[in-house]
């Protein structure tokens, strides 16, 4: 066998088998109070989790494997460190795609999600992840989504769950609502067709009550800045003033048009008023509108644009003047014209704004368009020419002096918000306000392949809940699956579903028709995981009492944002009731870049530059194909496919498995290599812990270098060499263990080091002239600053300027000499 050539196929098969038919990966399960062998795992539980994948009929693309691969890495070497690791997975099952697939095909949504199911949990095996696949989850089974019902009930039962008439997102092709995101330039994502506004009555669920404690707790948990940023910027906290204008017009008008600001020391400058489209005060005065037929024309246009273009993508600022009314400024009495104008929302404020054209680009774009005045009222301290003048608004106002500012005169920024908020409050004209750009989560979906919401509609007691013990409330079979044309559910031509008794009288009622979201499931799933086989309960005591909360969860950037935030905040419902006992559900959240076609774009099917891991895997093995993946660049970033660059992967393992004609006796470090084996340990322990995998596979190949240099191993350092490995290359390390040790490679202990022999005796640092670098020098890493500079002077890069006066002379301990020269 020595001798043998490395067969991946073979070796992977094996072990992959072995690992299966063993249940290797099995986290110690937790009945009644959780009991470990302290001694096998003497740092306790560890619980990675990598976000679960929506099996799609296209199965796994070759981008898939990079965050399972590196969860993956992570769980098997806390299992080496002595962690009792729980790495589950699971299925994110229902959602439009299928259903889609459905409709064409008149196949039952639950028999394409099994055979996709299938598919990918063959082709996740393949890659080799250290899966406890008895903890799989799936979201479309009813024995899961029973919870994800009653988790709803929960919520309706202490108000957080409600029904409300309000404009969505209505694709007239999909027939489903969308949110704001998956609406591009007035068109549905997925089949491009068009979008219009519908108002439809809406099963919301409260989200903006838990707005503060979703900034606040933060700070309690491990995430990378940018995913903080992502969370707070969508939550969109502001401190500012709710300010009342009166509105004036034709007749006897005394009604408020309220705004929010949070610049209400700029009040002076307000120079117009801007509505949505939506605005009531449209309706309210229509009789008294001169030019309502031009209001209601752009109001018609308006709602065929998604909230998302109105507010971000809009490049021309469009709207019309009402004819006929005007808004009373608080301050100065002035009568300033109202516009309607899409890019104020509805769903924002009060939908209305005040526009300061003098110090806001976009107010004063429309104000130029518009012929509206422009008023500066803060003076920074540079000089700003006159109005008149003006080419763009002067918005660097964050400090400054107020002017034409009347009793604000002279005063700073920060002392002008403070006294005018107090003249506002003093006068009934207003209140301090704190304000978020969240909004309550729409959480209805006119579909068929969703969670049905356990809710009945009684004539005499309203909305009943479904009782808990009568979940979960499954979905029956229907004819078609094609939303009706006047956007209901498909549900709704059942009338053996919808008639029923209401739940408190007894009187007869109609089931809800409408399904959940796809985010309904995967905002608790990771409870799930804890505890998948209980019928009784949501998850027990016991185990979320071990188990929780998550110790490491990544996924894709693009779910920092809503799904972090939707599970953060279902998870803190549920500790508030008493159901989980921690107010976070995950320490520390961490994201990925996607890897791209070898042409550099998003893979996808109509650029025809998808890769299957099946090739890969076929032509190159599992190892090679996980090296590759976090060897492709900043796991973090974005990165490009290359099968050239894969065979250097390769040959990584075929160099591991060639190291055994090296192999020699000894049971402790050779003086040679022992330094070398010292930093390595330093540097892939580290860098597994900083998602630094690609410089982690660099040191192991410069580590292979070392020991084909010196044509010799020992014992000692074979076995380190591999453990240093295993996580990456588990099924090549596997088998070398076994052969040569007669061990398992899994059962190791991970590797530990000497911070002492970590220190390079050499470093080699950058020579700059005038800042530019001309050459590198290797000097003591202990070389002092004169010293450093003495040696730079003996290169061919200061040589080569020689005569020169020398300006400035500087040193960067093991970093750089730059010699400033004239």
């Amino acid at each position: 066998m020595k001798n043998s050539s490395y067969d991946f196929k073979v070796i992977e098969q094996k072990w992959q088998k072995f690992w299966d038919d063993n249940k290797t990966w099995k986290s110690v399960p937790v009945t009644g109070e959780p009991s470990t062998d302290s001694a096998k795992y003497p740092k306790g539980k560890f619980y990675t989790l990598v976000e679960f994948p929506y099996p799609s009929a296209q199965g796994l693309h070759i981008g898939h494997p990079r965050p399972y691969t590196a969860m993956d890495i992570v769980s098997r070497k806390k299992r080496l460190e002595g962690y009792n690791v729980m790495f589950p997975f699971g299925w994110d099952a229902f959602g439009l795609p299928t259903e889609n697939y459905a409709i064409k095909t008149k196949i039952h949504p639950a028999k394409v999600t099994a055979d996709n199911i299938a598919s990918f949990k063959r082709q996740a095996k393949s890659i080799g992840l250290s899966v406890d696949w008895d903890r799989e989850v799936n979201t479309t089974d009813p024995a899961y989504y029973k919870w994800t019902q009653w988790i709803f009930l929960q919520m309706f039962k202490k108000g957080l769950a409600y029904k409300k008439e309000m404009a969505v997102n209505w694709c007239t092709s999909c027939k489903v609502v969308l949110a704001n995101e998956e609406v591009v330039a007035g068109q549905c994502e997925r089949c491009h067709g068009d979008v219009v506004r519908k108002v439809k009555s809406q099963w919301m669920l409260k989200i903006t009550e838990y707005a503060q404690r979703l900034i606040d707790d933060l700070e309690t948990v491990d995430y990378a800045d940018k995913i903080k940023s992502s969370q707070l910027n969508w939550i969109g906290r502001s401190v500012g003033a709710e300010v009342d204008f009166n509105v004036a017009g034709i007749g006897d008008i005394s009604d408020t048009l309220k705004i929010y600001t949070t610049r209400a020391d700029t009040l002076f400058g307000a120079t117009y008023m801007v509505i949505a489209p939506e605005h009531p005060l449209v309706e309210t005065y229509k009789a008294r509108i001169k030019n309502y037929g031009e209001v209601a024309a752009y109001r018609e246009a308006a709602s065929r644009k998604s909230d998302f273009e109105r507010a971000e993508l809009a490049k021309d600022k469009t709207g019309v003047r009402i004819d006929g009314i005007t808004a009373i400024n608080p301050v100065n009495g002035k009568a300033l014209p109202i516009f309607v104008s899409d890019y104020v929302l509805m769903t924002y404020g009060t939908g209305a704004i005040m526009a300061v054209p003098a110090h806001d680009t976009r107010d004063f774009e429309f104000a130029k368009i518009y012929g509206c005045d422009i008023i500066q009222v803060i003076a920074p301290a540079t000089k700003v020419p006159p109005v008149g003048e003006w080419t763009e608004a002067f918005t660097d106002v964050a400090s400054g002096t107020l002017v034409n500012s009347g009793f604000l005169d002279g005063l700073s920024v920060a002392e002008a918000k403070t006294a005018i908020t107090d003249y506002l409050v003093k006068e009934g004209k207003g209140t301090a306000k704190v304000n978020f750009k969240l909004r309550d989560w729409v959480f209805s979906r006119q579909r068929y392949w969703g969670e049905p919401i356990p809710m009945v509609w009684c004539e005499t007691c309203g909305w009943v809940p479904v009782p808990e013990e009568e979940l979960p409330l499954k979905l029956p079979e229907v004819d078609s699956y094609m939303p009706t044309d006047d956007g209901s559910s498909p549900l709704s031509a059942l009338d053996s579903f919808i008639n029923c008794k209401c739940p408190k009288c007894g009187a007869d009622a109609k089931r809800e028709t409408d399904t959940m979201p796809q985010w309904a499931g995967s905002s608790w799933y990771f409870l799930r995981y804890c505890d998948p086989h209980n019928d009784r309960e949501l998850i027990s005591k016991a185990a979320q009492d071990y188990y929780m909360s998550v110790d490491w969860y990544n996924g894709g950037m693009e779910h920092t944002t809503l799904h972090l935030l939707y599970s953060r905040f279902w998870h803190k419902f549920l500790y508030d009731i008493g159901v989980v006992n921690t107010a976070e559900p995950y320490k520390r959240r961490t994201s990925h870049g996607m890897i791209l076609g070898e042409d550099g774009q998003k893979m996808s099917k109509s650029r025809g530059n998808v890769i299957s891991p099946d090739d890969v895997i076929r032509e190159h093995g599992t190892d090679a194909l996980r090296l590759y993946e976090m060897f492709a660049g900043d796991f973090e970033k974005a990165a490009k496919w290359s099968n050239d660059a894969i065979r250097g992967c390769r040959r990584l393992l075929e160099r591991a498995w060639g190291m055994r004609e090296f192999l020699r006796d000894g049971n402790s470090y050779s003086d040679e290599l022992r330094a070398p084996f010292h930093k390595t340990i330093k540097k892939v322990s580290e860098d597994i812990e900083n998602l630094k995998f690609n410089t982690a596979i660099a040191a192991l190949m410069s580590l292979t270098n070392e020991i084909y240099a010196k044509k010799s191993v020992n014992n000692a350092e074979f076995r380190a060499f591999l453990t240093l490995l295993n996580p990456f290359a588990p099924h090549i390390t596997e088998e070398l263990f076994f052969e040569v040790f007669g061990e398992y490679a899994h059962k190791q202990k991970w590797c530990v080091y000497d911070e002492a022999l970590c220190k390079d005796d050499v470093v080699e640092i950058a020579v700059q002239i005038c800042g530019k670098v001309r050459g590198k020098l290797n000097v003591p890493a202990a070389a002092t600053a004169a010293e450093m500079i003495a040696l730079a002077k003996e290169t061919d890069a200061f040589k080569a300027v020689a005569g020169k006066t020398i300006v400035k002379e500087i040193a960067v301990p093991g970093k750089l000499v730059n010699i400033v020269v004239r």
